[in-house]
């Protein structure tokens, strides 16, 4: 933004197409990739899943449910200064990985509840078949 950029017309779809590609990447890892149980199983490493504090609510061949505890962007983004209006603009854009990685599963559908950018205790991180 100090370069005069809009955050949204160079970040979202660089981020988008980077979570396209990691969709991508987990659907190699698949032979059933209409699994939610499979998917369960590429969806995030063990790294991940520590730094989130990610916690499986549900884990069936019908949902994939998700609360992550934690949010490493947005504690970098309170350190640098950014507004809580900012913080929530940037994290949308942050998910967009996430929209384009799920775009790679059509039998599943991705949503995303309360967010810690929104001030919540939790993202709501939610993938229930179609």
């Amino acid at each position: 933004r100090e370069r005069g950029l809009a955050w949204d017309e160079f970040a979202r779809p660089a981020i988008l197409a980077t979570g396209c590609l990691g969709g991508q990447k987990k659907l190699e890892k698949m032979i059933d990739p209409d699994s939610m149980l499979e998917f369960e199983t590429v969806f995030a490493g063990e790294t991940s899943r520590k730094v989130f504090e990610m916690e499986v609510l549900a884990a069936d061949e019908e949902h994939y449910h998700l609360d992550f505890h934690y949010c490493p962007l947005v504690s970098a983004w309170e350190q640098l200064g950014a507004s809580p209006e900012e913080i929530e603009h940037l994290c949308d854009i942050a998910m967009d990985g996430d929209r384009g990685m799920a775009e790679q599963f059509p039998a599943f559908e991705f949503s995303l509840g309360q967010t810690i950018a929104q001030g919540h205790p939790v993202c709501q991180i939610r993938f229930d078949k179609k």
